[in-house]
């Protein structure tokens, strides 16, 4: 599995060592916390280490930081979302197309610091916390346009910030666009309703519903894979949460 190259390797990593860690302070002091609290401490461990990893103690669809919208939301910890996700996005997959596997110029943890200054930072928090609001409502509705605006808009928002930086940098490469250009393409002349999104990296993400599967197949087989390094993928989907082995 490729580290450090922009496809959350950290935020695994980090939300599993969390959930040990607490798993074996209830053993030694004998203390079980009730399950809701044992998942929040969890996940406010797991953030110390990577911030995503504040979400990947849980399954399902999870948020991080505190929001109106949310009851229960919080800065500290992740927490599911408080509401029936609408049954079409309950089946979404993820294929993740490996552009380039090395490990990435600029650490994200070097790259937050650059967006402390960055001159267009508070208009971005105010533009990711309605698109924030208006994604939640398109997963209680089932609204893929929308999901699909938001989604490729955040994408490119966050490379955004990284190019107009100081100092600026670019982590997309050639075939990151060349994939990007394929699947806006490819799904206007298909009308299936698949997007993209991006890590802090030149890998792309593709997110697609269970029953279009395999009529993409073919889509990411003969062209998308031709943009990746050694035709790597990995196909992931939304999870049930962590096991104790």
């Amino acid at each position: 599995f490729p580290h450090s190259a922009g496809i959350a390797s950290s935020a695994s990593a980090m939300s599993s060592l969390a959930l040990c860690l607490c798993s074996m302070e209830e053993e030694i002091t004998g203390k079980k916390l009730p399950e809701d609290k044992f998942f929040q401490r969890a996940s406010n461990i797991a953030r110390l280490g990577s911030g995503s990893a504040a979400r990947s103690v849980y399954g399902g669809f999870v948020s991080w930081g505190k929001s109106d919208k949310l009851p229960g939301s919080s800065d500290e910890y992740g927490s599911p979302l408080p509401f029936e996700v609408h049954e079409s996005f309950r089946d979404l997959r993820d294929t993740i197309l490996i552009v380039d596997e090395r490990i990435k110029p600029v650490s994200s943890r070097a790259g937050h610091k650059r967006m402390a200054k960055h001159p267009y930072a508070q208009q971005r928090f105010k533009l990711a916390r309605k698109n924030f609001a208006d994604l939640t409502e398109a997963l209680k509705k089932g609204d893929d346009p929308n999901f699909i605006r938001i989604v490729e808009a955040e994408a490119l928002g966050l490379h955004s910030l990284m190019m107009s930086s100081n100092p600026g940098y670019v982590l997309l490469k050639a075939n990151t666009m060349n994939i990007i250009h394929r699947i806006r393409a490819f799904r206007e002349l298909s009308c299936i309703p698949f997007c993209y999104t991006l890590d802090a990296g030149p890998n792309v993400h593709l997110l697609y519903h269970d029953n279009d599967s395999s009529e993409l197949e073919e889509f990411i087989t003969e062209e998308l894979l031709l943009y990746c390094s050694d035709k790597y993928r990995i196909d992931d989907h939304i999870g049930t949460g962590p096991k104790k082995l």
